[in-house]
């Protein structure tokens, strides 16, 4: 899911949460603020234990709340105290941490409380984790706790969730303790994660099953209507105890914001009204035609209808739309399936294909054509600013469709059909299937990939479907490629070079990568603070994805982000999805410009 940033500084800052805006207003005198939102693809559901994709995540995270979360203004980024008085206490070499949790943070209503307010306990986020554990779930968050968690093995035995460790313990009503098996460099930075976000048991209880269709949290926003990969409507939670406190930096506007929501109740609207908007041309004449509030990341085939010589068109500046250039930290790839027969596989002809694959990515037709300058060239799986970032590494392998060819005869390819395709080394007919989102966007992709895989012999034939499918089918290694983007989770290197960790085949490593010397460098490297040893690992680990070829790194994305003259205290985060708490609107203005135009 997208772009991540520095320092592993764990500086807090307190949220303490409470009542939203609309709250503040007299009877009678209050608009309503409705905060209007799009998704580029569906929702899957909404159970933090089991939701992986970036719409879903979005909602999450607006829903749920974990123990900590970051703070909205600070750069380099730092972790921020959210449900908890301040940030955990840190004994015994970084293997316990201590939360304190404030008192009065209480779920949005829901029939399973039998019309009982229901308080948040330690209790809560003990079950809440617990759930990562559960085999029925296949949680793809499991990972980030599994084996670190001290005596967690007795989950992994024999699940149930009246098992006690000695890791996660609810040591009082608002005290809980979890302690590690190892110390944890980035272990913080899994409690401000949506799938840390914490839930009662007997909502879960009373909908066996169906959690992700019944979200209950104590988030700043609870679901109102919701129609599935359509429309949904969160509504500000009455329960919500959020007040703003940031850490604003030089930047005049970070001050501004600062100034217009310190100590403010949060959220600041009433609602947020988001629709599922696939398609990128219904997304750009959307926001064009005051639809939506802001668009991140405007799609690349659109560039030209709001940008000219790198500055917004003048007049949508006229209009007080401003622009925004962000460097996401976020990586897309290729990605090829280790376990499928005809592109799998270790074996020397198998590298060979990948390696030829690779090769033949036209990566500066892709950034000028299709991306329209709007990226960088990946050479790794790690952005810019991704704690571990190497700005000197190199990837070795070229643009040289010459090469691949030359490859491919050596290694047993050279065989051809009647139309001049290559067949497989043992003769056969070597057709390649990719999988491929069914938008506008995804066909033209499909057409780039079809003249790089043709210019190397290569036949190839693609599948349309929306991403949510063939993510599921991916995690189930019925893919045989696709292309994927990662959005950080976290600010760190480690939470890019899990995806090719053997043992997270099925869940973020669709690659179904499993290399043990990959594997044995990433359990090292995972152990380390950043730095110099750090650093070499992950050169080494760069030169493993290159020599096998799993990947095709593609890019890093330079997002350019326009927000309405109306939308107050817009900041993007490197690292959350949304930034909807904090935004506010100016009604009238909303009302002024939209009726002008």
């Amino acid at each position: 899911m997208t772009t991540l940033r520095l320092t592993a500084a764990a500086a807090l800052l307190l949220a303490c949460f409470a009542v939203p805006a609309s709250a503040d207003a007299p009877s009678g005198q209050h608009k309503e603020k409705v905060l209007h939102m799009f998704l580029s693809t569906s929702e899957t559901g909404l159970d933090p234990a089991v939701a992986s994709d970036l719409a879903s995540l979005s909602l999450l995270e607006n829903l749920f709340d974990p123990l900590l979360r970051y703070d909205y203004l600070a750069r380099p980024v730092k972790l921020a105290a959210n449900t908890v008085t301040e940030l955990p206490r840190i004994e015994d070499g970084g293997k316990t941490y201590t939360f304190r949790l404030r008192p009065g943070i209480y779920f949005s209503d829901d029939p399973a409380f039998k019309g009982k307010k229901r308080e948040v306990t330690a209790a809560d986020y003990v079950y809440s984790l617990k759930r990562l554990y559960d085999p029925a779930l296949k949680s793809p968050w499991a990972y980030m706790f599994e084996g670190k968690l001290l005596g967690d093995a007795a989950l992994k035995d024999k699940f149930s969730y009246d098992t006690q460790i000695p890791g996660l313990q609810a040591v009082d009503k608002y005290t809980l303790r979890i302690r590690l098996a190892e110390p944890d460099n980035n272990f913080l930075y899994y409690l401000a994660i949506p799938a840390s976000g914490v839930v009662a048991r007997e909502v879960v209880e009373a909908y066996p099953g169906q959690a992700g269709n019944h979200p209950v949290g104590t988030g700043p926003f609870m679901i109102g209507d919701w129609k599935r990969s359509d429309r949904i409507v969160l509504l500000a939670n009455p329960n919500s105890s959020a007040v703003f406190h940031a850490t604003p930096g030089a930047d005049p506007v970070d001050k501004q914001i600062d100034a217009a929501l310190e100590g403010q109740r949060l959220p600041r609207v009433d609602r947020v009204e988001v629709k599922i908007a696939e398609e990128f041309q219904g997304r750009m004449l959307g926001f064009l035609n005051g639809e939506y509030d802001y668009i991140e990341q405007v799609p690349e085939s659109m560039t030209d209808m709001v940008i000219k010589d790198g500055k917004l068109k003048p007049e949508l500046a006229k209009r007080g739309m401003q622009l925004y250039r962000f460097p996401v930290l976020q990586t897309y790839y290729m990605w090829m399936n280790m376990e499928n027969p005809l592109i799998g596989g270790y074996g020397k002809d198998k590298v060979a294909l990948r390696r030829a694959i690779s090769m033949a990515y036209n990566n500066a037709e892709d950034i000028a054509l299709l991306k329209k300058g709007m990226a960088t060239k990946a050479d790794s799986p790690l952005p810019q600013d991704a704690i571990g970032y190497d700005p000197n590494y190199r990837s070795p392998v070229p643009y040289d469709p010459a090469l691949a060819n030359a490859l491919l005869d050596k290694f047993g390819y050279d065989q051809r059909d009647p139309d001049g395709f290559r067949r497989a080394p043992n003769g056969q007919p070597l057709t390649l299937t990719m999988h491929s989102e069914a938008t506008v966007g995804g066909r033209l992709r499909d057409e780039l990939w079809r003249k790089c895989l043709n210019s190397i012999g290569l036949r190839v034939v693609f599948k349309s479907d929306k991403k949510t499918e063939i993510i599921k089918a991916s995690r189930l290694g019925k893919v045989m490629m696709f292309e994927s983007n990662w959005v950080a989770d976290f600010p760190d290197g480690d939470n890019f070079y899990q995806l090719l960790y053997g043992p997270n085949a099925g869940r973020a490593n669709y690659a179904r990568f499993n290399l043990p010397a990959y594997n044995e460098r990433y359990e090292k490297a995972r152990a380390l603070p950043d730095g110099p040893e750090r650093k070499k690992l992950y050169f080494e680990m760069n030169q493993l994805i290159h020599a096998y070829n799993p990947w095709v790194p593609l890019t890093h994305v330079l997002s350019a982000d326009i927000r309405q003259p109306w939308l107050k205290n817009y900041k993007r985060h490197p690292v959350e999805f949304t930034n909807w708490r904090y935004l506010d609107v100016d009604v009238a203005e909303r009302e002024r410009t939209t009726h002008s135009e």
